[in-house]
């Protein structure tokens, strides 16, 4: 963690006018000197700026957010016993509990080395609780937290006499803190922490940024009048990452997520490394990936797994082990994604594309942990698509390209939350507040009328719910100021703080309509499916679960009612793909490759040898280029659109064709998504009708798509539903916690939609639909990325009306043969399906549209 460079290295001027005499003798007798950007930080720091620093990992950036604390605590020197309270001096926030904890065991060795007069203390949601509460009466002088101990801390009475004397807030891997609505809880946090402390500065460090300005803007407060942004500082060099892609003598499968063909190889590559760390992009793959090693692990090498849903106490003798260099594997999601410091990890095998080049990056940096080493990573492809998917992120990295996302607008329930938290704090001004708010950068250019309506959801919940007292949290008194209705307002806030809303399973129950025609109770409970893909339906619509096709009949409470089907085509047969939607930099870079036949040139051989049968079977796209294939199979036409925008952008824009291919009167049955293309079928000739311009695809295309469709749509789907209910639990409109107990995902989903449908009738433009309705556009339907898509291709859209199915439609043609039962749990392949569709596609041909 502390990387600085040997004392045989060019020394950086002014090191003994700069440090300390202790922490000159440290280096001295280590054989170190600091490095240049850690003293020009120091200099920065004490000069009073902020400052963004960007370094390669194991270019010692923590070293350099700390030294200015640790130069200024030194300097202060111990508080003596007797003295005035003094809060804290440095608060470190991290995006992860095991970073926080991390830091604090690294960050102790040479503080104690040194003998310098600093306390150091960590606070997490695993802390006890009579630790948290001798940290406020005795406040250590650095404080190691996350952003939800932070709006904890910011919403006691004692705020303002904890916070009076900090100093520095130093901010790590800031590209993971400020994209999510973490962030924006975050931003309005720091809002107040100037407040309280006027001379607070901050630092915020990172490996992987796309646009820095937007970071730099971020971390300092923000002003109508002017522009301003904290100081940068970026460091070049760091030994390139040595990556590869698996190549292996198995067959590279055509569809799915699970890369089970590869784990012989995987196995191998542990059994040659001390230490290798093993990323996935979902819990679920951890846990298939951790069993299958476990089931080829005949050298009993001890293998551990890591992922936010295991016990705390499990995770940190993971953690603890690791440190130790006690394991020499280790499967993980993000939970490891970031700066932690492992013992020897020589090795990083990514399984699975990672759906991002700054992603990788990140991942890959947690190999040889320092910045004059390469780091060694694998990638493993789990499909032929993600082949090309693993080559441009390999590409990407080789080049230094990012992908982080810029940040987003200010997400509105996250700023209900902070509204009543600083009513819990303290009485205030809305005005005094408003002014506050708007200098955090996701919220400059909030309006005050959206405010006012923000402060009135917590007063009252809204025209529609004023009149019940429970909406109440907040009043406005003789002096004009707001305060919380009563004490219970700020325990219930206490215990409810935080933007994280878990994504819950639904119990599928299978009914009969009984002679009056509507839904009977009770009937066979056929298991659990994820709610994120049960919210894409429409009542009517059928799916694949537990070897049936069933019809969907809607959500009552917390279940999916479902009925039998008479049908053998499910119309949404499964969710494909996995946590992570493909960035748009690598969607571009496919397209890129799949136009150009150089880039293709260092692809394996079995899947260079694919696109060149489809090539001579149809054609591949230039990267401008809208490719569709129709064809018919059996019974049924199909079409294939590749597009390349991912899963989400595909899944609404199956749902918005299907739409208008019935208007035209098509007869579509049904569709399927992945990252990469999207499949519909149906029983009419839609090759036929687009030959015949009825409708024509410019029309079937059309940006308008996304107005009044979308609009029909989305209020015959559940997913405004859902997403509403996690924007009121963020605004604390419902509790999911009370004192001494919690309540279940069904008694929260029956006050979400009650309260849905009553605002949706009564107050239509109600804040909270207004931020569910941005949520959705932002993250589930991926609005702004699919009218991109369609601007982008018009004018540009091929057709090819084939006789058989194309080489490079046997991925998506076999997810409609998929079951999917937990999302991505249970991968598989229908081997004979498989071989069918493949000896198809080898004598297919056919003719422009």
């Amino acid at each position: 963690m502390f990387s600085v460079d040997r004392i045989d290295s060019p020394s950086p001027e002014g090191d003994a006018l700069t440090l300390p005499a202790p922490f000159l003798r440290w280096f001295a007798e280590k054989g170190w000197r600091p490095r240049a950007h850690q003293l020009e930080l120091l200099s920065r720091a004490e000069a009073g700026e902020s400052t963004l620093l960007i370094a390669p990992t194991g270019a010692g950036k923590t070293l350099a957010g700390f030294l200015p604390s640790l130069v200024d605590i030194t300097r202060r020197g111990r508080i003596p016993p007797g003295a005035p309270f003094t809060g804290i001096h440095t608060l470190y926030i991290s995006p992860l509990k095991a970073l926080a904890v991390d830091i604090e065991r690294n960050l102790m060795k040479p503080v104690g080395e040194m003998g310098l007069p600093v306390s150091i203390e960590n606070r997490t949601g695993d802390t006890p609780q009579g630790k948290r509460q001798r940290q406020k009466l005795n406040p250590p002088d650095i404080l190691l937290t996350t952003p939800e101990q932070l709006a904890l801390l910011l919403a006691n009475g004692e705020a303002e006499r904890f916070f009076k004397d900090l100093r520095y807030v130093v901010l790590d891997e800031l590209h993971s803190l400020v994209m999510s609505k973490r962030g924006h809880l975050l931003s309005l946090g720091l809002a107040r922490l100037r407040r309280l402390a006027p001379r607070l500065q901050t630092m915020g460090l990172s490996a992987t940024v796309a646009d820095p300005m937007d970071l730099q803007r971020w971390l300092v407060a923000q002003f109508l009048a002017k522009e301003n942004h904290a100081g940068l500082i970026t460091v070049s060099g760091g030994a390139k990452p040595e990556i590869s892609i698996l190549r292996t003598e198995n067959q590279v499968p055509w569809a799915g997520h699970s890369a089970r063909y590869a784990i012989p190889d995987v196995y191998a590559a542990i059994k040659e490394h001390r230490t290798t760390l093993l990323f996935v992009n979902t819990r679920s793959q951890a846990e298939m990936l951790f069993q299958e090693l476990w089931k080829i692990n005949d050298d009993d090498l001890p293998i551990a797994l890591h992922h936010g849903s295991l016990d705390v106490a499990q995770r940190r003798r993971v953690e603890a082990a690791m440190a130790e260099n006690r394991l020499r594997a280790v499967v993980a999601t993000s939970t490891l994604d970031l700066g932690i410091d492992w013992g020897d990890v020589d090795l990083v095998v990514h399984v699975g594309a990672p759906k991002g080049a700054s992603r990788l990056a990140q991942r890959i940096g947690r190999a040889n942990h320092r910045m004059d080493e390469p780091s060694r990573a694998i990638l493993v492809p789990a499909n032929r698509f993600e082949v090309m998917e693993c080559q441009a992120a390999l590409d990407a990295n080789y080049v230094g390209a990012q992908d982080t996302p810029s940040i987003g607008k200010g997400a509105l329930d996250v700023l209900a939350q902070h509204i009543l938290g600083m009513a819990c704090a303290q009485p205030f001004d809305a005005l005094e507040l408003y002014e506050e708010v708007i200098s955090a950068a996701p919220y400059a250019r909030l309006a005050w009328e959206t405010f006012e309506r923000a402060v009135d959801l917590v007063a009252t919940g809204g025209y529609a719910l004023r009149t019940y007292e429970r909406y109440a949290r907040i009043r406005k008194t003789k002096d004009g100021l707001w305060r919380v209705s009563n004490p219970m307002v700020a325990q219930q806030y206490r215990l409810n703080v935080g933007t994280i809303v878990e994504s819950p399973m639904l119990n599928i129950r299978m009914v009969k309509r009984n002679q009056r025609g509507s839904l009977g109770r009770g009937g066979m409970s056929l298991g659990k499916v994820e709610e994120s893909f049960l919210e894409m339906l429409s009542p009517g619509d059928t799916f694949l679960f537990s070897g049936k096709v069933l019809r969907f009949e809607g959500i009552r409470e917390n279940e999916c009612l479902v009925s039998q089907a008479f049908s053998f085509d499910p119309k949404v047969p499964s969710y494909a793909g996995g946590k992570f939607p493909l960035s748009t930099y690598l969607a571009a870079q496919v397209r890129k490759m799949l136009a150009d036949p150089a880039r293709r040139a260092g692809l394996p051989d079995q899947v260079r040898d694919w696109l060149a049968l489809q090539g001579d079977v149809s054609m591949l796209p230039r990267d401008d280029e809208l490719l569709i294939e129709t064809f018919p199979r059996g019974s049924r036409h199909y079409m294939v659109i590749y597009a390349f925008e991912g899963r989400l952008a595909h899944q609404t824009l199956g749902m918005l064709l299907t739409r208008r291919l019935d208007r035209a009167g098509l007869k579509p049955l049904g569709f399927v998504a992945t990252d990469y293309s999207l499949a519909v079928w149906a029983l009419d000739d839609m090759g036929a009708a687009f030959r015949a311009r009825a409708p024509s695809l410019g029309q079937l295309f059309d940006e308008d798509m996304l107005g009044d469709d979308l609009e029909a749509w989305l209020n015959e789907s559940f997913l405004l539903k859902r997403t509403f209910r996690n924007c009121a639990v963020i605004a604390g409109l419902i509790e999911q916690r009370h004192p001494g107990r919690e309540k279940t995902g069904r008694q929260i989903t029956v006050s979400a939609d009650l309260i849905y449908d009553v605002l949706r009738a009564h107050e239509p433009d109600h804040i909270l639909l207004e931020a569910t309705r941005n949520d959705a556009a932002t993250g589930l339907l991926d609005i702004g990325r699919l009218g991109s898509m369609l601007k982008r291709i018009k004018g540009h859209i091929t057709h090819r009306r084939l006789d058989q199915i194309s080489p490079l439609a046997i991925p998506v043609m076999l997810e409609i043969g998929r079951e999917s039962v937990h999302g991505e749990a249970q991968d598989f392949l229908l081997t004979e399906a498989a071989d069918d569709l493949i000896n198809e596609a080898m004598g297919g041909h056919g003719t422009d549209g």
